[in-house]
């Protein structure tokens, strides 16, 4: 089970033996709502105020505020009553020249309902767990503030301190009395108007951290123009529907200025689509026939025809949206101490409350003083900071993550970024466009040129490798009919190139050691032309049969405009470029020396890759890898970029929605800080105990003034967490 207080989310996952219906009415039962998620025996706690009942521990487990606009609402109204009535009780229990002769039923008159009714998120809160045997932060406040009201009420029927005429001085700190006569009213008002208006600043803050993920899942369209069939004429009709009734298959229409509705293909139109709300990326990319457009973007130009593909919870903003949900669901490992220390924190708490009551007796002090500690001790340790300190800064974090296109998978990645020094870049798609064209044909002596293009169209048609299409479509282009040759029998041999039988001749594509593996010589002209294009920085497939070598085909990718900025923005962040590639040497090193790479690995095969981040990691290295997302498992961070695919979504542990390699950057930037806010938060948070525990045990501190902190500290936390909002890309870089 995993509670996440900034979320004001449960998410528990149990055996699929087990009923799900049953952990339903469980929490149904401790007056929260449930439901089962779509993954057998997952259930999940829609909160819906208080907090959930945690025997095990683990969580702060209080109310830290409800999020919704009814919700903050009320915790206004309850805020501002409690402290209009509360602020003449401590003025009069303040200034002693305020104590006419009967000020002190006046004072319970007015902190009456602030206790009972402005407390009561409290006591609810702590009566709910303690039938379940729990004691949490919420434990802490209604047991100090119900004490402090308890000890008045005693006081003024069955001390001295109902007397006419009864004055009582104000001290910060305690002080030798009988006690008799001493009431704390104030204390007990003050102290619930202080962490009210905590509660309800942690809420109000709460609200806008989250709303990076609330405008995400408000992104979409609401309604959708489908074409459908006229049921009377049988012809094509426009019609508005909304956007819950539009189902794989529809063709919409998207006309200027308006969001693509959902996932799909465009069926007639061309435009240019604005991506930025959804990737970041602010240049529109042009769309036509058989393009793919993602649902939430804008058409910035023409009208569009469009079949969907995928829609509702399978589109990919709703991927990206549970995804950022679901991380910011989960613990860093950070977190664990805290947790740790909040399970037991209650305890010790009031066994030190009880602890200091009988040493300040002991010494003498009277019951007034030992009782005023004894509360400021229960108050001022409330941990409410550590329970909001990581999942407030996750859930910002993650938003604004997903604002720029970056999705963190879960909370454990920001570890990993904090000691990442080694970057491994594959080199197509990655760090290079992944355009492959072919740019050359080398014939070789006496060879028909068309009848090499038609062989090597032939094999390499069935093959899905870029540097297969750019082949196939370059052969056609220059042929007069356009079409390659059939082939039978096709093999892929991973990583150096294709064979199979075309125009009654068994066809080898591939590197010259493909070739002769199967017994075909390579020719001095076609070597020399080889060795040129990998020079060059280009890669060579060599075309045989029947013994020999045929020709070899030259095809060019280009590095992207921004590879060489992002290679300087990571070396920025202390990380070491590692170019990885299974072309050859010399053709790696010319991409290498054209964006800023020292260090390649080449003529690796894909299974290889595993090996090589291996090798680095024997090395004492730390990898993050950045690629396709499928290949990334044996690193210590995987990042894919450019790709929405829920394959690489599930394998990788960052996603780059666009294709650009900066991006690579701003997410181990954007983890970094993230975890440097958590762990200031922690910090803060841990601080404020160890400090001000032993100053109220010590009778130094009025428990009014231990509310006040209290409450500051949470508003401090969530504040602090808010700084990752202002999170910016960088500023382009300068390359030479």
């Amino acid at each position: 089970a995993t509670v996440n207080y900034a979320t004001e989310r449960a998410h528990v996952e149990c055996d699929p033996e087990m009923d799900p219906q049953e952990l339903v009415e469980v929490v149904e039962a401790t007056g929260y709502e449930a439901q089962v998620r779509r993954a057998v025996g997952t259930v999940h706690d829609d909160r819906t105020g208080g907090h959930p009942a945690e025997p095990a521990g683990g969580h702060d487990g209080h109310d830290h505020g409800p999020t919704d606009d009814a919700g903050l609402r009320e915790l206004r109204q309850r805020v501002l009553i409690s402290a209009a009535l509360a602020l003449p009780v401590v003025a009069m229990a303040m200034v002693p020249a305020l104590q006419f002769t009967y000020w002190q039923w006046l004072s319970l008159t007015l902190a009456a309902p602030v206790v009972v009714w402005g407390a009561y998120p409290f006591h609810r809160a702590a009566w709910v767990n303690l039938r379940h045997g729990a004691a949490t932060m919420d434990t802490l406040i209604s047991m100090g503030t119900l004490a402090a009201f308890g000890w008045s009420v005693y006081a003024l029927f069955w001390g001295g301190a109902g007397e006419p005429g009864m004055t009582m001085p104000f001290s910060f700190a305690v002080s030798r009395g009988s006690g008799a006569d001493e009431i704390y009213l104030e204390v007990a008002s003050a102290v619930t108007v202080f962490i009210l208006a905590g509660r309800y600043a942690e809420a109000r803050a709460k609200r806008r951290s989250g709303a990076a993920l609330q405008a995400l899942l408000e992104m979409g369209a609401k309604e959708v123009s489908v074409v459908r069939p006229d049921p009377s004429t049988g012809a094509d009709r426009e019609q508005r529907v909304r956007i819950e009734e539009l189902v794989v298959g529809d063709r919409f229409v998207v006309r200027p200025g308006e969001k693509v509705a959902t996932d799909g293909l465009v069926q007639e139109g061309t435009s240019a689509i604005d991506a930025s709300l959804l990737t970041g990326e602010s240049v529109p990319v042009e769309v036509g026939p058989g393009d793919a457009v993602t649902g939430a973007t804008v058409n910035a130009g023409g009208r569009l025809l469009v079949v969907a593909t995928r829609v509702g919870s399978d589109t990919a903003l709703a991927q990206i949206a549970q995804l950022v949900t679901d991380a910011q669901s989960g613990k860093a490992p950070v977190q664990r101490l805290a947790d740790r220390v909040s399970s037991v924190f209650v305890p010790v708490v009031v066994a030190l409350a009880a602890a200091t009551l009988g040493f300040w007796l002991g010494a003498g002090a009277g019951s007034s003083a030992a009782f005023t500690a004894a509360v400021a001790v229960l108050i001022i340790a409330c941990p409410c900071a550590l329970g909001l300190a990581t999942p407030t800064a996750l859930l910002v974090g993650t938003g604004r993550g997903a604002q720029l296109g970056i999705l963190i998978k879960g909370p454990e990645i920001l570890e990993s970024t904090r000691r990442v020094d080694t970057v491994v870049l594959d080199k197509t798609g990655t760090v290079t466009t992944g355009q492959m064209r072919l740019v050359d044909v080398v014939a070789g002596d006496g060879e028909d040129v068309e009848r090499l293009l038609r062989r090597a169209a032939g094999v390499e048609h069935a093959s899905e490798h870029p540097i297969a299409r750019a082949i196939v479509a370059g052969a056609i282009a220059r042929l007069d009919d356009g079409e390659p040759l059939p082939v039978e029998g096709f093999s892929n041999h991973e990583g150096l190139g294709v064979s199979g039988r075309v125009d009654d001749a068994e066809v080898i594509a591939g590197r010259p050691r493909l070739l002769g593996e199967h017994g075909l010589a390579v020719p001095d002209d076609l070597a020399a032309a080889v060795a040129a294009a990998q020079t060059e920085g280009r890669t060579a497939v060599v075309v045989g049969w029947d013994g020999s070598a045929r020709g070899a085909f030259i095809v060019a990718d280009t590095p992207r405009s921004t590879s060489a900025e992002a290679v300087v923005r990571l070396r920025g962040l202390g990380l070491e470029p590692v170019l990885l590639t299974g072309d050859n040497e010399r053709a790696a090193r010319a991409i290498a020396s054209r964006v800023g790479i020292d260090r390649v690995v080449a003529e690796v095969l894909p299974a290889d890759k595993v090996r090589v981040v291996g090798e680095l990691q024997a090395e004492g290295r730390v990898v993050a890898m950045v690629g396709d997302g499928v290949n990334d498992a044996a690193a210590d961070l995987g990042i894919a970029m450019g790709t929405g695919t829920d394959v690489a979504i599930e394998a990788s542990d960052i996603t780059l929605v666009r294709a650009d390699l900066r991006g690579a950057a701003d997410a181990v930037r954007l983890s970094r800080r993230t975890l440097t806010i958590i762990r200031g938060n922690l910090f803060w948070a841990f601080a404020y105990n160890v400090a001000a525990i032993p100053l109220a045990a010590a009778g130094l501190l009025n428990p009014m003034i231990a509310g006040l902190t209290m409450a500051l500290s949470s508003v401090f936390v969530v504040t602090n967490s808010l700084r990752l909002r202002r999170f910016t890309p960088s500023a382009p870089a300068t390359v030479d």
